[in-house]
């Protein structure tokens, strides 16, 4: 198989999954030596081992960062600080990407940008829904509220209960009149922590107050 065949087989994937391409075939070893000939040439992007993207030029599907954060590492969420700016609870455009797995803390570097991991428990891995993004590819990104207590609950040693200026002044948090108090605290009480609770009941206390944080 020459690049033209291979561009034209793929061009239609948001991302090249090397084994799906040599399912089936008795020629898989020389298949994967092609693919990394071609990402040493600059003609494929590698973005872990077993999933690549054509270069910008050749692909003609522009998958969001959710989605290829997504498929690189699976189980896992979009969280923490991606989240928030996704949402605007924070002013920054954040682009690294920043998920939760159940699986261990992880950073992945390519050109497409990078991509962070953070492990948490099973029981503590829920409360995100599924968006699509502008080539209508879906992708899990975490609820505001739980996006919040990601964020807390892996920041924790620099949170202390009943500063309220922390929000506000040290993490810039903004428009957080939308959050809902209780989900916030049912959120925190995944993690079985004390300290948590009472910096996220800090948080509910100032929302349902309706001082800004």
């Amino acid at each position: 198989m020459n690049f033209n065949e291979f561009k034209t087989r793929v061009q239609g994937l948001p991302v090249i999954l090397t084994r799906e391409l040599i399912r089936g075939r008795p020629d898989r070893q020389i298949i994967r030596n092609q693919i990394e000939r071609w990402g040493k040439k600059g003609l494929v992007i590698q973005l872990k081992r077993g999933i690549y993207m054509l270069s910008k030029a050749d692909r003609k599907i522009e998958p969001s960062k959710p989605y290829i954060a997504n498929q690189l590492y699976s189980p896992s969420y979009v969280s923490l600080e991606y989240a928030l700016g996704y949402y605007g609870l924070i002013p920054e455009k954040v682009h690294d990407v920043t998920s939760i797995s159940t699986k261990k803390t992880i950073t992945m570097t390519s050109e497409i940008g990078t991509f962070i991991y953070q492990h948490v428990k099973p029981a503590a891995f829920r409360g995100f829904t599924a968006i699509r993004d502008d080539q209508g590819l879906a992708s899990f990104i975490a609820e505001p509220e739980k996006a919040v207590v990601d964020f807390v609950y892996l920041n924790l040693e620099r949170f202390k209960p009943g500063d309220r200026a922390v929000f506000a002044e040290s993490y810039r948090f903004q428009n957080t009149e939308d959050l809902k108090p209780e989900k916030l605290k049912r959120y925190a009480g995944l993690f079985n922590s004390k300290k948590l609770m009472r910096v996220i009941d800090g948080l509910a206390a100032i929302i349902a107050g309706g001082e800004a944080a």
